[in-house]
């Protein structure tokens, strides 16, 4: 089992709690650190599918060297993009039916080609690799906010 795979398995486990809120750790409640983890990884995950090996171009940035080394995003830095900001009722069942098509969804990723690539609005291009580390490293950023909700 990879480690998004294991990720995926500790947000099941977090969704009973989804309407737990905590102003002092995060504006937004439990469901919606979900929701936005899996919204991330499908968007992102279909978007280095579609990819064309041959679009990638190296491009030094200094955010996503100090973010991929350290593996840590800090907090309330950035705000995510539309498109990954959860609209609608979230609950128990969004949520399971959101988490199955993301498990669908991360199997493809270690069969991808190494030099397909995602881009992301602030670290520019990632290449698959890169990708599944910032991934891994956003899927635990959430997940720490969420057991601070939680605490």
């Amino acid at each position: 089992m990879n480690d998004l795979e294991n990720l995926l398995n500790r947000i099941e486990i977090q969704i009973p709690f989804y309407e737990a809120n905590n102003q002092a750790i995060s504006k937004s409640n439990v469901g919606w650190h979900i929701e936005h983890i899996l919204l991330t990884l499908n968007g992102i995950v279909g978007a280095l599918a579609k990819s064309d090996p041959k679009g990638y171009k190296w491009k030094f940035s200094f955010f996503k060297t100090l973010i991929l080394t350290i593996k840590k995003i800090p907090r309330g830095k950035v705000k995510a993009p539309d498109v990954v900001q959860p609209k609608g009722n979230i609950n128990t069942e969004t949520l399971l039916v959101q988490l199955s098509k993301t498990r669908q969804k991360i199997t493809v990723l270690h069969t991808m080609n190494k030099d397909n690539y995602f881009e992301h609005p602030y670290f520019g291009k990632l290449k698959t690799k890169q990708t599944i580390s910032f991934l891994e490293i956003h899927t635990n950023h959430h997940l720490k906010i969420i057991d601070d909700i939680l605490k």
